[in-house]
Formats: C-alpha cells, sequence, structure tokens
C-alpha cells in the first residue's frame, strides 16, 4: 500500500488533467465506502502541510502580493483551517453515523434511516484573496465526508498555488487529493469535467460562467460569490466603537475580501462625527499606510488601477472623496509601487455610480445617508441580495426589522467578518452572492449523499394499498384521513 501510495504521490505531478479527473473518479467508485480512519488521516495529513510548511506558504503569500503580513495570513488562512480540522476531526465519527427517522402511521411498523456516503470526485477552484484557506477549507470539508478533491487554485497567486501543489502532491496520492494548475483557459476545462460536485469561489461574473459549464454535466454545485455587504449604522450606535470595528472588516487584506463592508448606511447628520472617528480607528490600525507591513498591498497592478477607476468615475459624478491616510504626503510614487492605497471615504454615493453597481474589493467606503429604518430596508431590498450583511447599535426592534425584512447570506451584528470563523454557523450565499453553504456541519452534508433506506417490516401493512381497489381500500383511506 505504501508503495502505490508513493507511486501515486509521484504520477500527480505529471498526470494531465482528464487523467487525474480519471483516476479519481475510480477510485472513489472502488472504495465507495470511506472508513472513519482513513478520512482522519486525510485531515492529519492537511494538519502537517499548515506544520511543516505554513511558514514557507505565508511567505509564498506575501511574495504573490507585494506587501501581506505572515501575521494576517497566519490569523485569516492558517488559523481559519485548523480551527476547521479540528472541529471536523472531533465530529466526524458522530457525523457519519447512519439518522434514524420517524416512520409515519401509514407505513408502520417499517423502519427508516439515513445513510451517509460520500458524493465521489469534488472539484474546487480557489481564488487568490486568501489563497491558503479558500482552496484547504472546502477541500478538508470534502476529504472529511470521504471524497476525493481536485483543485485548481487560482494563477494571480502564482507562487502559493505551486507551493500548495507541490506539498499536496507531497502528502496524498493522486486518486486522493491532487492540484491542477493553470489560467483561466484551464478553469473553464476544469468546469468542464463531470465531477460529483463542484465548489466554486470567486466573482458574481465567473461564477455564472461556471455554473453554466457545470450544467451541462448535471454537476451540482456550491458557489461562493461575493456582492455588496451593506453595513448599517443605527442611530443608537456608538460610533468610536463601531468605527474600530468598520475598519478593521474593511481593511482587512486592504478590503479584498468577499465579506468586507462594501458600503456604509449612515443617519442624516452624523456624518461630521463618523469621519474622525474612522480616521482614529484607522490611524489606530494603521499608523501609516505606506511601508507599513500590517497593511497589505492591492494583489497586482490591475486591480490597483481598477481602484483609481472606480474613485475617478464617483469623482466625476458628483461625489465627495476623503481620503484617510494618518501620515498624509506620502511619496505617491512608492504608494503606486508597492499599492498600498489609503482608505478612502465617498460621500454623495449614488445609483449610477461605478462603487454602487460593483463589488468593489478594495479600501473603499461609499457612504450612504439615511432618515429611516424602512429607507435603511427599501436600499438594501433594491439591490442583489448580499453576502453578509452589518448591524451597529442597541436598539433590539430596529436589529429585529433589520433581520426579518431583509435576506443576506449572514449577519454580524455589533462587528464585522466573525459569523465566518463560527463553525456551527453554515457560510454561503444566496442569489447573486451564490447558492449553497459550508463550514462545520453544513459543509459535511453539501459534500455528502444521504441515501434514504427504508425497511419494510414481516409486518407491513402495505397490501392494504394494492389493488383491487373497493370496501377494505375505503375503509383504510378513511380511517387515515381521520387520524392524519
Amino acid at each position: 500500500m505504501a508503495a502505490y501510495h508513493e507511486m501515486m504521490t509521484k504520477t500527480s505531478r505529471s498526470l494531465p488533467m482528464h487523467a487525474l479527473f480519471d483516476a479519481q473518479y475510480q477510485a472513489s467508485r472502488a472504495q465507495v465506502d470511506v472508513p472513519l480512519a482513513v478520512r482522519r488521516d486525510r485531515l492529519h495529513r492537511i494538519k502537517r502541510i499548515l506544520d511543516d510548511d505554513g511558514a514557507a506558504l505565508a511567505a509564498a503569500v506575501q511574495a504573490d502580493f507585494g506587501v501581506r503580513s505572515p501575521a494576517m495570513t497566519e490569523v485569516a488562512d492558517v488559523f481559519i483551517i485548523r480551527s476547521l480540522l479540528s472541529h471536523l476531526s472531533k465530529h466526524l465519527a458522530r457525523w457519519m453515523k447512519p439518522v434514524k427517522v420517524a416512520t409515519p402511521v401509514y407505513l408502520a411498523p417499517a423502519t427508516a434511516h439515513i445513510h451517509r456516503q460520500p458524493l465521489g470526485v469534488v472539484g474546487i477552484i480557489s481564488p487568490w484573496n486568501y489563497p491558503i484557506q479558500m482552496a484547504l477549507a472546502p477541500a478538508a470539508t470534502a476529504l472529511a465526508a470521504g471524497n476525493r478533491v481536485l483543485l485548481k487554485p487560482s494563477e494571480m497567486t502564482p507562487r502559493t498555488s505551486a507551493l500548495l501543489a507541490d506539498r499536496i502532491h507531497h502528502h496524498f496520492a493522486a486518486d486522493e487529493f491532487a492540484v491542477i494548475e493553470g489560467d483561466a483557459a484551464v478553469a473553464a476545462q476544469f468546469a468542464g469535467l463531470p465531477f460529483d460536485h463542484l465548489f466554486f469561489t470567486g466573482s458574481t461574473a465567473i461564477g455564472r460562467k461556471v455554473a453554466a459549464e457545470a450544467a451541462g454535466n448535471l454537476t451540482p454545485t456550491t458557489l461562493e460569490l461575493g456582492g455588496k455587504s451593506p453595513c448599517i449604522i443605527d442611530r443608537s450606535c456608538n460610533l468610536d466603537d463601531a468605527a474600530v470595528k468598520i475598519a478593521h472588516g474593511k481593511l482587512l487584506n486592504a478590503g479584498q475580501t468577499c465579506i468586507a463592508p462594501d458600503y456604509l448606511l449612515l443617519p442624516r447628520g452624523r456624518e461630521m462625527a463618523f469621519e474622525p472617528a474612522f480616521a482614529a480607528a484607522v490611524a489606530r490600525l494603521f499608523p501609516r499606510i505606506v511601508g507599513n507591513p500590517d497593511y497589505a498591498s492591492i494583489q497586482n497592478d490591475r486591480h490597483f488601477a481598477r481602484q483609481q477607476e472606480l474613485l475617478a468615475d464617483a469623482r466625476a459624478k458628483g461625489a465627495t472623496l476623503r481620503t484617510i491616510d494618518p501620515r498624509p504626503g506620502t511619496d505617491s510614487s512608492l504608494a503606486g509601487s508597492q499599492r498600498q492605497m489609503p482608505p478612502v471615504l465617498v460621500y454623495g454615493a449614488e445609483p449610477g455610480m461605478r462603487i454602487m453597481e460593483e463589488e468593489i474589493f478594495g479600501p473603499i467606503l461609499p457612504v450612504v445617508l439615511y432618515d429611516t429604518v424602512s429607507e435603511v430596508i427599501e436600499t438594501i431590498n433594491s439591490r442583489p441580495r448580499p453576502l453578509a450583511l452589518y448591524w451597529f447599535g442597541d436598539d433590539e426592534k430596529v436589529l429585529g426589522r433589520i433581520l426579518s425584512q431583509t435576506v443576506s447570506g449572514g449577519v454580524t451584528v455589533n462587528d464585522t467578518l466573525l459569523h465566518i470563523a463560527h463553525e456551527n454557523l453554515p457560510f454561503g450565499g444566496v442569489g447573486d452572492s451564490g447558492w449553497g453553504a459550508y463550514h462545520g456541519h453544513t459543509g459535511f452534508l453539501r459534500f455528502t449523499h444521504e441515501k434514504s433506506v427504508f425497511t419494510q417490516s414481516r409486518l407491513g401493512v402495505g397490501h392494504l394499498f394494492y389493488p383491487p381497489y373497493g370496501l377494505r381500500f375505503d375503509q383504510v383511506i378513511g380511517m387515515l384521513r381521520r387520524m392524519l
């Protein structure tokens, strides 16, 4: 067995995409029932990658971004996966067990249960913004559910993707867990493979293309997409406390986070108080922007240029821009070369501006003023449903209205981002922000086939429903109608 594993590990470095898929497909059909020990061993091998190569992976992410603190990668990528691995390992034995279900009276005394099985081969297309977490978290969950995994990491972070591929191929046989590297054309071919499930994280526009490719094979998908996540400040809110949490959520990874607050809904008249509170929060978190190792770069030149285009469009359409820089006057050429962009508040943000129509994915925060809670709800509901929603305040009645009258993938109250770190909460979008959810038990079930099993008793009375129909049938149906 060890020799086979070594052979398959070496093979994974050279097999083309379709051959890798075929190897996993055949293996998944040859071993339908994947024992608990095998699943736990695969999770342990992912942990080995983090233990042995976590520092090297963080350095690769740093090199791919230009500026990206290894400490940030530790907390936002590696720690999240460690927490997930611990949660999966702790609960896996219970989750794998058959689940007994109650049998309705008209089928008694038969019994029934749900038998949980792996789907087979799971494909994962992961993004560049959190290139370790967003690759290994769904992969670990799929492996815990007993599946084989084929991963296509982002070409935008080539050093990280190459190192992940090398480490995965070192620890896993090709028919267990393998990596396909390549550009967007490779990703399109990858999405067209007849997976048993395809998991994609990325933009809404690309998500539509992935779903279309998968539909040709009737491949079920999970789409974790972006969107414009609103952040609401209620009139009951403590601005100083909220500003720090909003600044952290917005500026983590320089705003390149799918659940970052995308626009701020602020009570009219409080804009003069919010701006200094936000500026103080930025200075507390990042005493300087350019040259600060804790403040991430915009990932590449094209994305940096897009941020400037978004601001130029807003300014041209009447918006007022406020750059928040604790040390203004920094050499602009240095800022451009490192792509460390100071946060910008945009007042007068209106529909029709690109910042209000497109996901920003950077340190720009449009400010939308409101007068009533009904106006807030109408603003949110007039847009595609967001991946996340944030609310700050102490008024429970207002919070109740927001929760009951808006729809979003997830919500964090009086903070930002943290619902994604709670393993007992499903994480996923709705509508344009995606479909399907994962994390914890929800993720395990997402990658599991729940097979219905009905066992008839020797004392079963199903024959009472057989033809020929007549008086006996009418009496049985009449009795059941009275009981139900």
